[in-house]
């Protein structure tokens, strides 16, 4: 008997119209794609208002995220739906701006900082263990929601030395959980090319958990803008940010600008590690002999009782794990960029002003570039194709110099709490609530992810 696949949501069938796309779009950025997408190098799409191009070819990925980035910003339809909640973010910015911000956020995800700030994830990690344990009873559980209380409870604990039952930690949580109901993405903007003063009609419900998220980070900012002043400040990741200086103007960031970038600090960093944790646990349960490889591993590695950075280079089947979730799964499915001057991309004349899209999702899953590319296998980054793909195709934290600053962040955190969830429980398939991805922002469960969890002896 082969093993099942890992669930993939269905293509849809051949050509559609403008308005058939739109519609599916909204339900799911995945399944709106045609089936050809997993082995082309590049795809045309032509609307009314722009031409969009997703290339697939890892030369092509590779000019735009590492030979000539500057020349590929960020689009602005990204930052359309998002506007409300990020501001003026380093997620969205481009340019000047963006080169600023970051050279101030950088040094606080180097090596050394976030050896630093391990043992608030341990602790964090503990946390949703014990957490957990309320919920082993063998009954169905929805784990989307777990992982995603769990993440949040490291974004506050490493950036402000606050847990998440903390009250303003808690609001930020339940009202970004209210934020993400609203489908902020899905904005006219993102798919019109509206001029600036054009109302963009925002969901009156986005605007509302925007300006009240944007209100608590503001307070928690302010705060620790007093404690820094009063010399009082923990040596987190916010003072850390905070207190260090443009090195080439020598000026540090105000309350607002930290306000915009704990919002995206809390979406990127909280939104996607839920998501990767979550299907981790998915395919851990749908492959029980490799979950009991995690859980003896992290049995005979981790002391629940001390907290020692070192351990994360011994967790080596659980990184595996998350690396491969990460294919399968990426966080982020797609990220788009613009053209600034006219292209030729596979001889093909690609316009200024040209929508670029590069999709972790397809490249990920590429038939071409991938061996069995939708099957889980933890074990292929030891093979040379494996390797070959880790080297041309594989980005879920993009790539170049718009890598996300937080990738080393999130490459400790994920396969730390993996290891210490499997290492307390057993989780199992839900087999009549199948997980099904699809994808807004971030990939998630269409009807969330059901597990069932039991404790281990």
């Amino acid at each position: 008997m082969t093993d099942p696949l890992p669930p993939k949501p269905p293509s849809r069938p051949g050509r559609v119209s403008l308005w058939r796309y739109a519609k599916l779009f909204r339900k799911d950025i995945l399944s709106a794609q045609p089936a050809r997408l997993y082995r082309a190098w590049m795809a045309e799409f032509r609307t009314p208002f722009f031409r969009s191009y997703m290339c697939n070819d890892p030369e092509l990925v590779d000019l735009v995220l590492k030979g000539r980035p500057d020349g590929f910003p960020k689009s602005d339809r990204i930052r359309e739906g998002l506007a409300p909640l990020l501001g003026n973010s380093v997620f969205v910015t481009n340019g000047e701006v963006w080169k600023r911000q970051r050279r101030i956020i950088d040094p606080a995800f180097e090596g050394g900082r976030l050896r630093e700030v391990f043992p608030a994830m341990w602790d964090a990690a503990n946390a949703a263990v014990a957490r957990f344990e309320a919920h082993a009873k063998g009954q169905p559980v929805e784990i989307e929601s777990h992982t995603s209380h769990a993440a949040a409870d490291v974004i506050f604990r490493t950036l402000f030395s606050i847990p998440i039952e903390h009250e303003v930690a808690s609001r930020v949580f339940a009202e970004f959980k209210d934020h993400q109901r609203t489908q902020p993405v899905l904005n006219l903007g993102a798919f019109l090319p509206l001029p600036k003063w054009f109302p963009r009609f925002h969901k009156r419900d986005t605007k509302r958990t925007a300006k009240v998220i944007r209100g608590l980070i503001q307070q928690l900012t302010r705060d620790r803008m007093q404690a820094i002043q009063a010399g009082t400040a923990p040596d987190d990741l916010a003072t850390k940010i905070m207190t260090t200086p443009d090195p080439e103007t020598g000026v540090c960031f105000d309350t607002d600008e930290m306000v915009d970038q704990v919002a995206i600090f809390f979406l990127a960093g909280h939104e996607t590690s839920a998501s990767a944790l979550a299907w981790a646990l998915y395919l851990l349960a749908l492959y029980p002999d490799w979950q009991e490889r995690v859980a003896k591993e992290a049995q005979e590695q981790i002391d629940p009782e001390k907290v020692y950075f070192s351990v994360m280079s011994k967790l080596r089947l659980s990184r595996d794990v998350f690396r491969e979730t990460m294919r399968l799964y990426p966080p982020v499915p797609m990220m788009v960029r613009e053209t600034t001057c006219p292209e030729q991309f596979r001889a093909r004349k690609v316009p200024v002003g040209s929508q670029i899209v590069l999709s972790p999702w397809h490249l990920h899953r590429h038939e071409r570039l991938w061996d069995q590319p939708d099957a889980f296998d933890p074990e292929r980054f030891q093979t040379q194709n494996g390797k070959e793909g880790l080297r041309d195709a594989y980005i879920p934290f993009s790539a170049g110099q718009r890598v996300c600053p937080g990738s080393g962040f999130a490459m400790i955190e994920g396969p730390l709490i993996l290891s210490m969830l499997v290492r307390a429980y057993r989780f199992e398939i839900v087999t009549d609530r199948p997980a099904m991805p699809v994808a807004h922002l971030t990939v998630r469960g269409k009807d969330g992810i059901w597990l069932k969890l039991t404790p281990r002896a």
